[in-house]
């Protein structure tokens, strides 16, 4: 069968490999669709330092159940639909110890640093799989990026009391703005593409801002009265916006990074003391929360998915599609890879 590889920096193929076969407590899953990820892009760029080379791609799954492993219970049942939690922690380390594996020390996402579901068969741990008979595999696939924007704004300690910007409305982004608008947030989206901030409008925010066309820091003044927001979500991972974050704060505000910069950031820490703000990692998400929440919120019809897929391609399409997203990734929020 066929595999999507990411063979080394600037370069990706096709290749065969074997069907596998579950062992015991796994399942089979024949993959429909499969989300291409910002890391993905990061990784063929060379800027993302956990990336292994070569690996097959692709850890955000829509799927279908098609054989048990020995020892899987009878609660899960061949043919369900289902997308997948993708990262593997050791158990031992200090996160894992506190009940926060998301956060593991030696994390091993699908396609980062073991191989990943862009090929039609994949083996994972029957409790890795979330169920859902209602969604597409398009959707199923969009379950996983949003957990990412959903777990930043638990991080947040979002509610209905907060004003929230979000910096960024790239899937993730835009993961974070539903979150905090289905908190009941008042929610400012931020982005230098229109497009993205007719997206966010439509999940509900209250405003929206492109600084590359008004001014940001009078326009955040404007619309908190000239508190700040409450809680600034990074979903971008540049200096500019990271320092954004932390000027445009309010006082006594919670800064969730989830985007990392590629580059060092330098701040004036005066702020974070005369603020006493937060800053907060955000990594990954939380498998038993996250994945459930976002399911019933896609249920629910809340969320803008056929504006948010960008394309959907084949799988010899893949090379191709790579080379052109990493020259201009304009307009581009989800690239979908069609196994089916």
């Amino acid at each position: 069968m066929k595999a999507l590889f990411l063979t080394e920096v600037g370069k990706t193929e096709v290749r065969e490999i074997e069907k596998p076969s579950p062992e015991a407590g796994e399942v089979l899953l024949e993959v429909n669709m499969v989300g291409f990820c910002g890391g993905d892009l990061n990784g063929f760029k060379g800027l993302f330092p956990l990336q292994e080379y070569p690996n097959i791609l692709g850890h955000e799954v829509g799927a279908q159940i098609v054989e048990l492993g020995v020892g899987v219970p009878d609660s899960v049942i061949i043919g369900s639909k289902v997308t997948l939690y993708p990262y593997q922690n050791c158990g031992t380390c200090v996160a894992c110890r506190k009940g926060r594996p998301h956060a593991c020390k030696t994390n091993k996402t699908m396609g980062v640093r073991r191989p990943g579901a862009m090929t039609r068969y994949v083996t994972a741990p029957w409790q890795d799989v979330f169920v859902s008979e209602n969604l597409s595999y398009k959707e199923l696939a969009l379950v996983e990026p949003l957990t990412v924007g959903f777990h930043a704004a638990s991080r947040g300690r979002v509610s209905s009391e907060d004003t929230v910007a979000v910096i960024g409305c790239g899937i993730v982004g835009l993961g974070a703005v539903a979150s905090s608008v289905n908190r009941g947030a008042k929610v400012i989206a931020v982005d230098l593409d229109d497009s993205k901030l007719e997206i966010a409008k439509k999940i509900g925010v209250a405003h929206t801002i492109n600084p590359s066309k008004e001014d940001l820091h009078e326009k955040l003044q404007e619309y908190t009265k000239s508190d700040g927001p409450d809680v600034i979500i990074e979903a971008v991972g540049s200096p500019v916006t990271y320092r954004n974050a932390v000027d445009e704060v309010a006082f006594l505000g919670r800064v969730v990074c989830i985007g990392y910069a590629k580059s060092e950031v330098a701040f004036n820490t005066s702020l974070f003391v005369q603020k006493e703000i937060e800053i907060l990692g955000s990594r990954n998400c939380v498998g038993r929360t996250d994945f459930p929440e976002v399911i019933d919120y896609l249920e629910k019809g809340k969320f803008p998915v056929e504006d948010v897929v960008s394309k959907i391609i084949t799988i010899d399409k893949g090379p191709e599609t790579m080379d052109a997203w990493a020259k201009d990734a304009q307009g581009i929020i989800k690239i979908m890879l069609d196994l089916q």
